[in-house]
């Protein structure tokens, strides 16, 4: 296999050598390569392989020393399901397989749903360099019924057979349904699945608003812990559909309500109050140049979401905007909670479940904040 070399600056030697696995487009030589080409980037003393995109502000996804190859993917596979092997909590079949660029595989992840599982890439020259060799090692390890990549145009088998349009998973030994063709992300909000268990353990007997609610997963938690009721409000009729469905095959359709609402517009309108409210809202910035947008619009839905909490009561707020920070965050809910009124104190704070690792040398991994606030008279 021919690669091209590529010479950077010497100044980014310690970047190489520190591991990070992107390398910016603005860092590289002009340069004639198609998406996908092997290249290998040297500054200084320090060397690595990786995947061109001819599109984009990540120009080269990083791979270590060597081109992979078949023997390599498996291992990164098998250390992989190691790991979930570890992590993963029993009566549970719907995780996250692989987390891209923390399990050392930049640009590309794999939810596993039953014995289906759905690859997501995120680059051009993933998706034709590294897709196959990935696809070969988990049909080989897992012998799964169906493996397939996620584009927008849909499923692609890669491997066996395509799921059927709606397919019920467990986690915790609770059942919701999942639609892997059309659902959010791969299907299900995997990530959040330690934080709902929080939420379980914290709802015995309070009545519950989840905002954003998706397929209800917080809310059928929250139910399974005990709440009284649960109120799960969505913009997305096929989303509630989802969350009232998920209810009844947990047995808790007499606790649950469903309503079809934009968020911004029911916290306006809603004079109700809760013991526990769920703010999960969708990322609000897909570029830096967006951040002041998110902030506000996080400042205004906690400042409305506060106001709904019973004095004593909590509220539980999540942020997947990358561009957010954690201190960004906290500050929010500072500047939320001094327009609501009232006084917060940070009881629980957390991150993504253990089933999506983090590197050290790569801080852009972490994306997801989630806080629980309880919240006191002023």
């Amino acid at each position: 296999m021919s690669v091209a070399t590529l010479q950077l600056k010497d100044e980014l030697e310690n970047a190489l050598l520190a591991g990070h696995p992107w390398v910016y487009r603005n860092h590289l030589p002009s340069v004639r390569l198609q998406s996908g080409d092997w290249v290998r980037l040297r500054a200084g003393r320090a060397a690595a392989v990786g995947v061109y995109d001819e599109h984009g502000q990540i120009a080269v996804r990083l791979f270590g020393g060597a081109v992979p190859d078949a023997g390599w993917y498996r291992e990164r596979v098998r250390e992989a399901l190691e790991l979930r092997r570890r992590l993963v909590p029993q009566a549970t079949d719907a995780y996250r397989l692989l987390n891209g660029e923390g399990d050392y595989l930049p640009g590309l992840v794999a939810d596993r749903y039953g014995r289906y599982l759905v690859i997501k890439t995120y680059s051009e020259g993933v998706t034709r360099a590294v897709l196959p060799g990935v696809t070969k090692a988990l049909g080989g390890l897992l012998r799964p019924k169906g493996i397939v990549l996620r584009g927008p145009e849909g499923l692609t088998a890669l491997y066996g057979e395509l799921p059927p349009p709606k397919l019920t998973v467990r986690e915790r030994g609770l059942r919701f349904v999942a639609d892997l063709h059309h659902g959010q992300k791969t299907g299900l909000f995997l990530d959040q699945r330690e934080n709902r268990q929080l939420i379980r353990e914290l709802a015995g007997g309070a009545s519950v608003l989840n905002l954003f609610a998706y397929n209800g997963g917080f809310s059928v938690y929250a139910l399974a812990g005990g709440a009284a009721h649960a109120v799960s409000v969505d913009v997305s009729p096929q989303a509630i559909e989802d969350a009232e469905e998920n209810a009844a095959i947990n047995g808790y359709a007499g606790r649950h309500q469903g309503v079809v609402a934009d968020v911004f517009e029911y916290l306006e309108q809603d004079t109700g109050s809760y013991d526990l409210v769920v703010l999960d809202p969708p990322s609000l910035a897909g570029r830096k140049s967006q951040k002041r947008a998110a902030l506000r619009a996080y400042l205004r839905l906690n400042a409305r979401a506060l106001a709904r909490v019973r004095p004593g009561g909590l509220l539980a707020t999540a942020s997947c905007t990358a561009q957010v920070s954690p201190n960004d965050f906290r500050e929010v809910l500072a500047q939320a909670a001094r327009r609501a009124g009232v006084r917060t104190q940070v009881v629980h704070e957390a991150g993504h479940a253990p089933d999506h690792p983090l590197r050290p040398e790569f801080p852009e991994g972490r994306y997801l904040k989630f806080l629980v606030l309880r919240v006191l008279e002023k």
